[in-house]
């Protein structure tokens, strides 16, 4: 059978490389490869057993005869990743980016969106979305679906996704077998008694316990009982960081998602090392300040003789004057100071879509980036500038009058207006807007305040006008040079520009943007804009 096979050139290759295999280590190392065997974990159980022992009845000599070889590193044939250098592969290449769904992302996660895809396109690999929920309290049921919606208008849709409370019986399984192994114990002791032994390297009464004793205590917890189930580590360990950690504690509030079927949950270090192991993900990368939680995971890797992913820290990354705490940005939304996660002011993905930017200058920024170990300072003007390429090619330029002053316009015929929507690009067409006689016309009020009496202007593409008496009088259709030209509407409609910092400018904007909702647009001297629902939000210049 199909799964036999896979089965036996596992443990294969398991005791070529460490002498002897392991029933649970080849068992999830088929499960993580062949999602479609999944389904028969439990009956496959007792095949990987059987398997296991002839395999390591084997002398070294027939192991090693046997053991087919091991794949020959996929070479990345992709170079447009800008200087991303390729991974060390032996086989296909799984990743993951694991958020905890406790709102949408921002633009600090979508540094790992973008890294995690550039390296799935280099090698062809697959890329997991994991959602991280074993934390009840924390959860927002509505952030499941955002984030599936932030990372497809990222352009990284993933090839699986997994949700972590849809899988609490594998984290009982694992903890089990830790248990039994005597590499983690149930704890009872006071919390704060706990952290202060650990701070001592003192180990705690409970941890002592014989592996039996500790199973049935266990069992206890999942019926009811309280206490922690703490995964040993070198108590002696001069970072008391990573002495003895916590593997599951109990949560009596009811989960979003599962309700309140489980008591029993997986802290994040747990879960996490059990979950890139099941899931047969082969590198993790992830920022440097995850150092501690790697070292944790790698106890559980060993206490479990499970190979580890290769692990890549990246340097930090600093985005000055950007509000991204999820907790803060949610209290905003409470006490109505934010409209919605969208708000045009916040640096969630949603509110960077909302306001225009593209999700390609998002992604080419941070594969820019790579992953040096170097802290880096976002440059909004760098990612401005990026995504400035991509929309000044497309997007129609418009008249838009900041604070209007109204001036009646002297001529002594009707005339027209002519202006591309595009100074580049003759098929986007023209803007043509008729002035009648006597026709009243808005002007930018900081223009208006630099003129005085007699002075001459042009109304851009239109005529020149002079200032007397407080009206405009035509002074000419032909541009003069040195004359100062300036921006005009005359059967606008009302529009104010809202800006990231929350600022409002009321102006009046030309009759052809009533045909661009929802599109990015150039305001001429102001910047580009998107338009939305009556308003114009502020992208940049």
């Amino acid at each position: 059978m199909e799964a036999e096979e896979a089965l036996r050139a596992a443990a294969l290759q398991e005791a070529a490389r460490h002498g002897a295999a392991q029933p649970k280590s080849v068992l999830g190392k088929v499960l993580g490869t062949h999602a479609e065997l999944r389904s028969q974990a439990r009956e496959l159980g007792a095949v990987a057993e059987r398997v296991v022992a002839e395999v390591n009845a084997l002398t070294p000599t027939e192991v090693a005869a046997q053991a087919p070889a091991p794949p020959k590193p996929r070479q990345a044939t992709d170079s447009g990743h800008r200087g991303l250098p390729p991974l060390e592969a032996d086989g296909a290449v799984v990743l993951r980016f694991a958020p905890g769904p406790s709102g949408p992302l921002h633009l600090g996660h979508s540094r790992a969106v973008a890294l995690n895809h550039a390296y799935r396109e280099l090698h062809d690999g697959k890329l997991i979305l994991r959602l991280e929920d074993t934390n009840p309290a924390v959860v927002d049921p509505a952030a499941y679906d955002l984030i599936a919606a932030d990372m497809e208008w990222l352009g990284a849709t993933p090839d699986e996704t997994v949700v972590q409370s849809d899988r609490l019986e594998i984290y009982y399984g694992d903890a089990r077998e830790l248990l039994s192994r005597g590499a983690a114990y149930v704890c009872h002791c006071d919390a704060e008694e706990w952290r202060e032994l650990k701070r001592q390297s003192v180990a705690c009464p409970c941890r002592p316990s014989e592996p039996a004793a500790q199973l049935t205590e266990f069992e206890a917890l999942l019926a009811g009982g309280d206490g922690i189930v703490v995964v040993k580590t070198d108590l002696a360990d001069p970072n008391p960081a990573l002495r003895d950690f916590v593997a599951l504690r109990v949560a009596e509030a009811p989960h979003p998602r599962q309700g309140d079927a489980w008591r029993l949950w997986p802290t994040y270090n747990f879960a996490v090392a059990v979950d890139d192991y099941r899931l047969g993900v082969t590198h993790v990368l992830r920022g440097k300040d995850h150092l501690n939680n790697t070292q944790r995971q790698q106890w559980v890797y060993r206490h479990l003789g499970w190979d580890e992913p290769q692990f890549i820290h990246y340097g930090l990354v600093s985005i000055p004057d950007t509000l991204l705490k999820t907790s803060t940005i949610r209290e905003g939304l409470t006490a109505g100071e934010y409209s919605g996660w969208d708000d045009p002011r916040l640096a969630t993905l949603a509110a960077l879509r909302r306001r225009g930017y593209q999700p390609q200058a998002i992604m080419d920024y941070w594969v820019a980036a790579g992953v040096k170990e170097a802290d880096i300072t976002l440059s909004w003007q760098n990612l401005e500038a990026a995504n400035r390429t991509l929309v000044e090619p497309e997007a129609k330029r418009l008249f838009w009058v900041p604070e209007p002053v109204e001036l009646v316009l002297d001529a002594p015929q009707p005339l027209e207006k002519r202006a591309p929507f595009h100074p580049d690009r003759d098929e986007m067409g023209e803007r043509r807007e008729t002035v009648a006689l006597g026709a009243t016309v808005s002007l930018p009020a900081a223009d208006v305040q630099k003129l005085a009496e007699g002075d001459l202007l042009r109304l851009k593409n239109l005529c020149n006008c002079r200032l007397c008496d407080g009206r405009l009088e035509h002074a000419g259709d032909n541009p003069v040079r040195g004359v100062p030209i300036v921006q005009w509407c005359a059967a606008g409609a009302p529009l104010q520009l809202l800006r990231p910092d929350g600022s409002l400018t009321d102006g009046i904007v030309e009759p052809a943007a009533a045909e661009l909702e929802g599109e990015v647009v150039q305001f001429e001297r102001v910047g580009f804009v998107r338009l939305e629902r009556g308003q114009a939000l502020f992208l940049h210049r």
